[in-house]
């Protein structure tokens, strides 16, 4: 089988390090991919939105697989122009990718079929928005409507805080067309949780459970991010919580999706908050998280392959996932200033050192290889690495524990250095003292 993964990151990464694996792919490529990833794939010089050039590489090369990593490009179309032309892809159609990209599409969805949500408000209008506020008050949660990258959402402790997401999102509009229109919505209290299925639009197959640490800075503090972090199992969803969460979030999506003429196949991905109430959805994602998946496929025991296939076909009652026991952490490495304004072409140093060492993974994010001219006469004149990106390095560590998992990870991290990195040191706090139950 022929296989092209779409994306660039360390989700990308990790995807085409676990599809190598299989005995079924003959052939990988990615686009656009990046350094790491050029180790194991044959990349791909076309950019993950270009969804034309996309699917006419796919025709010419024989692909008999595309998966998809950035939500982007689901929501672009590639699913349904892929499918256009008899070329096999596993991803929701666009109509369906609406689920992300509309936060207010997903809130209305939720509300209609009585999925379990905070309460919420939709504005185009800054001022209906600014009174809207004024008489909640805060904290109050301000989103984009659009996507944004993972950034796009303004938890406003104080009534100016609020007052100043609506102007940042509305009327600076830092996120362009995204923050045209915004979702406002109660502040819930709890555990957050990343759950994340497999689906063929009938059929649901959950992965382990992770929690992401969104915030920039230890204890959770500063910006939103992309995500700092994340691990696997995260020990607070037991196996009843987990069927709870079957029975009143996933499924009932899947269900009402179709209900909306929108078969969903792909990844369903819900970022819940453990609320005294129960689990309550904050956001949907229909695709891999990152860093997340960096956590769960390390521990995936069954062949990735034949589950992504079944779910295309429309098979995936029959699927399993086998997981190998333990835990398994993701630590993300960020240029400095991230996730604001950034340097790059920072020489990636040590990489080297950790590779083979038991138990850790080096993803690349956003890394460049650099190829030194033939007639170089540099002091060690091989191949290096340079950060080219916000997010640059996800340095994973499994363990038999949670504990080992993370002192692998942090090891590791020791041994790696760029100019600027940053990382949060306090991945898995929430977990350390609570027994991984599955």
């Amino acid at each position: 089988m022929r296989v092209l993964v779409v994306g660039s990151g360390g989700r990308e990464h990790a995807l085409v390090w676990k599809l190598s694996q299989s005995p079924e792919v003959t052939k990988l490529f990615c686009a656009p991919g990046n350094g790491g990833i050029g180790e194991l794939a044959e990349l791909v010089d076309v950019g993950a939105e270009d969804v034309e050039s996309l699917a006419e590489f796919a025709e010419n090369k024989d692909i008999d697989l595309t998966i998809v990593g950035p939500e982007a490009a689901l929501a672009k179309g590639i699913v349904d122009l892929f499918e256009k032309r008899g070329l096999r892809i596993f991803g929701p159609t666009k109509a369906a990718a609406r689920i992300e990209s509309s936060k207010a599409f997903a809130k209305n969805l939720m509300k209609k079929y009585h999925i379990p949500t905070g309460q919420f408000a939709v504005f185009d209008d800054p001022q209906a928005a600014r009174a809207y506020v004024r008489q909640l008050g805060a904290p109050i949660v301000v989103k984009a409507d659009g996507l944004c990258g993972g950034k796009g959402t303004i938890v406003a402790t104080t009534l100016s805080e609020a007052l100043g997401a609506i102007d940042l999102l509305m009327e600076d509009r830092i996120f362009k067309e995204a923050g045209q229109r915004v979702v406002i919505e109660e502040r819930l209290i709890g555990e957050e949780v990343s759950i994340i299925v497999v689906t063929d639009g009938v059929t649901a197959l959950p992965l382990l459970p992770a929690q992401d640490h969104k915030r920039l800075h230890d204890g959770d503090k500063g910006p939103n991010t992309g995500g700092m972090g994340a691990y696997a199992p995260a020990p607070i969803v037991d196996a009843l919580l987990a069927q709870q969460v079957m029975d009143r979030v996933i499924m009932p999506t899947i269900r009402a999706m179709a209900s909306e003429g929108l078969v969903f196949k792909g990844v369903l991905f819900a970022g819940l908050m453990l609320t005294s109430d129960g689990p309550k959805v904050l956001e949907y994602n229909v695709r891999f998280g990152d860093p997340e998946i960096q956590a769960i496929l390390p521990l995936l025991k069954s062949d990735l392959v034949p589950i992504l296939d079944d779910a295309v076909e429309g098979r995936l009652s029959m699927a399993q996932c086998q997981w190998e026991p333990g835990s398994c952490v993701c630590v993300v490495l960020a240029s400095g200033g991230y996730p604001g304004d950034f340097q790059i072409g920072k020489e990636l140093q040590g990489l080297e050192s950790v590779k083979g060492r038991p138990g850790v993974f080096v993803f690349h994010a956003g890394t460049k290889r650099d190829r030194p001219a033939p007639t170089s006469t540099r002091a060690g004149s091989g191949d290096r690495f340079l950060s080219w990106g916000g997010r640059v390095l996800n340095v994973v560590g499994v363990g038999p524990d949670l504990d080992g998992a993370l002192k692998r990870a942090y090891d590791a991290i020791g041994a790696v250095q760029f100019n600027g990195m940053s990382y949060r040191k306090d991945i898995g706090f929430r977990a350390l003292k609570k027994p991984v139950n599955r």
